[in-house]
């Protein structure tokens, strides 16, 4: 029996380590939505810009506001750049968080089989156990009986 709670005490610990596991792998992902969030938020920045700077173009361009403007642009695509790396590193760590937990899952699951295979193993011993037991108290009845039968017994 010790083993089997031993095997009790792995599980819960599996388990507890399952739901961190989970628990990691939802932070990863709320990190990774708002890596996504802002990388379309500087997209967008920077495309409503340009269009914005496009008509105003059209009506004056001095070079000073051209050369501020590009220049800007230039920062803005950075950031934009910046902002992709980002959002590649939290896809990574959200496929690391991943993997973590389908191995906490198996490992979980594991654990669970090998407690129910002791204990199916427990469940056949006790019933052989007991199977001797009455094949013995009927072996013990039936020799009573035949002694009785032919007068050797009390």
């Amino acid at each position: 029996m010790s083993l089997l709670r031993t095997l009790g005490v792995a599980i819960d610990v599996a388990s507890r380590k399952r739901d961190a596991a989970s628990q990691a792998l939802g932070q990863a992902q709320q990190r990774q939505i708002a890596a996504q969030t802002q990388l379309t938020q500087l997209e967008t920045y920077a495309s409503e810009t340009e269009a914005r700077w496009a008509s105003q173009a059209q009506i004056c361009a001095l070079p000073e506001l051209m050369r501020h403007h590009y220049q800007f642009m230039e920062r803005l695509n950075q950031a934009t750049q910046m902002q992709q790396q980002i959002l590649v590193e939290q896809n990574h760590w959200v496929e690391v968080a991943r993997k973590g937990l389908l191995d906490a899952d198996i490992r979980v699951a594991t654990l669970r089989q090998v407690l129910a295979k002791k204990q199916q193993e427990n469940q056949r011993l006790q019933d052989r156990r007991e199977q001797k037991q009455m094949d013995e108290f009927a072996s013990q009845r039936f020799g009573k009986s035949i002694d009785r039968q032919f007068g050797e017994g009390p």
